[in-house]
C-alpha cells in the first residue's frame, strides 16, 4: 500500500500540525512541499486552494487539520491523543480549538505587521514555491507576497487598534505555558494530547519569525523546547490527572480561553446570526473589532456539541466555571 502524502509548507502551522501527528503515530507518509513543481497534482486533488492536503492510500483527499487528525485517530487509535478521563479529553479539545482559532491571530499578526518579519517569511515562501528560481526572481516574488499578505491582516482582526491586545494575548499565552511546561514534556503529561498539536503549531511558526522568535527564545525557553519536541513527538508515559495539571493549566484556560477566545468566538457567532458584517467585543478591558467569519461560527457550534456530548459533567463544569468558559459552551 502506498504511503499517505501530505502537501504542505514549513510556513503553514496547520501543515506542521498534521505532519507532527503523522510522525507521532509513525504513519508512513511523504512530506510534499507544495510548489510550482507539483501544483498541478495539488490542484487535481484539492477541493480548496489551501494546505494541508492529505492524500490517503485509498485515494481520498482530506483538508482542514482538525478533521484530518480526527480521521486518522479513528484509523490509528494507539497511542491515543485523548486522555481516558472525559474531563481532560474535553479540556484538551477546547485547547486544540483555541490554538487553531485564536492562536493563529498573534502568529499571523507578528508575521505580517513588522517589516523584518514580512521580509523573512516572504523570502522563505518564495523559495519554497519556486525552488529553481534565480535570486532576483525570488526577491520580486517575495515583494509580491508581502503586498498580497499585509492587507489580509484584517482577516485575523489585526490593526493598529488591536495590536497591543493581540501581542498581550500572545505573551500571556506563552507565559502561562512556560510555567506549565517547566515540569512536564507535553501539555497533559508524558505524551502529546490533541491540545498539543493545535497549540504548538502556531507558536512554533512564531518562533521561526524574528520578532516573536526573539521574544520566545529570551523569555520562554521551556516553550521553545516543547515546540521543537513537538516536531517529532514521542509517547514517553501516561497522561496526568487534573490534580497535578490544574495549578498551572487553569490560568491558561482562564486568561486565554475563558476571557479571550470564547468571548470573541461568541461575539463572532452572534454577529453572523444577526446578519452583521463585523463586530466588536471587549477583551481584557479593550475593544477588539474584526469582520465576522462563518468558519469560526461553525467551529464554535462543533465545540458546543462536543461539550454537550460529555455524559458526566460533574468534574468538568467546576473547571469550566472557574475559567469562565461554561456560559459560552452551554449557551
Amino acid at each position: 500500500m502506498p504511503p499517505y502524502r501530505l502537501f504542505g509548507s514549513e510556513l503553514s502551522p496547520y501543515s506542521v500540525k498534521v505532519r507532527s501527528y503523522l510522525r507521532y503515530k509513525d504513519i508512513p507518509h511523504e512530506w510534499v512541499v507544495r510548489s510550482q513543481n507539483n501544483m498541478a497534482e495539488f490542484q487535481q486533488h484539492a477541493k480548496l486552494p489551501l494546505i494541508p492536503l492529505l492524500l490517503t492510500p485509498d485515494g481520498a483527499s482530506l483538508q482542514d487539520s482538525t478533521p484530518i487528525l480526527e480521521h486518522l485517530e479513528a484509523e490509528f487509535p494507539e497511542p491515543s491523543i485523548h486522555p481516558d478521563d472525559p474531563t481532560l479529553e474535553f479540556v484538551s479539545a477546547l485547547l486544540e480549538e483555541y490554538g487553531d482559532e485564536w492562536g493563529n491571530k498573534p502568529m499571523f499578526h507578528y508575521r505580517w505587521t513588522y517589516e523584518e518579519d514580512q521580509r523573512s517569511c516572504a523570502s522563505r515562501i518564495a523559495a519554497e514555491n519556486l525552488p529553481d528560481a534565480e535570486a532576483n526572481v525570488l526577491d520580486q516574488v517575495a515583494q509580491g507576497i508581502v503586498q498580497r499578505m499585509v492587507p489580509r491582516l484584517s482577516f485575523v482582526g489585526s490593526s493598529e487598534a488591536t495590536r497591543d491586545g493581540i501581542e498581550a494575548s500572545f505573551k500571556r499565552q506563552i507565559g502561562a505555558l512556560e510555567r506549565h511546561l517547566a515540569h512536564r514534556p507535553y501539555l497533559f503529561g508524558e505524551r502529546p494530547a490533541f491540545a498539543d498539536f493545535g497549540v504548538f503549531a502556531q507558536i512554533y511558526e512564531a518562533s521561526t519569525d524574528p520578532t516573536p522568535g526573539h521574544f520566545i527564545e529570551a523569555h520562554t525557553p521551556s516553550v521553545l523546547t516543547w515546540c521543537r519536541r513537538m516536531l517529532d513527538p514521542t509517547c514517553d508515559g501516561p497522561f496526568e490527572s487534573w490534580d497535578t495539571l490544574g495549578d498551572t493549566l487553569a490560568p491558561l484556560l482562564h486568561e486565554e480561553v475563558g476571557r479571550t477566545f470564547l468571548p470573541w468566538s461568541a461575539a463572532n457567532a452572534k454577529a453572523l446570526a444577526a446578519g452583521e458584517e463585523s463586530f466588536s467585543v471587549e477583551l481584557h478591558g479593550k475593544p477588539f473589532s474584526q469582520q465576522a467569519q462563518k468558519y469560526h461560527a461553525k467551529s464554535l457550534q462543533a465545540l458546543k456539541a462536543r461539550y454537550a456530548a460529555v455524559a458526566d459533567k460533574g468534574s468538568l463544569d467546576p473547571i469550566l466555571d472557574a475559567a469562565e468558559c461554561r456560559s459560552v459552551l452551554a449557551a
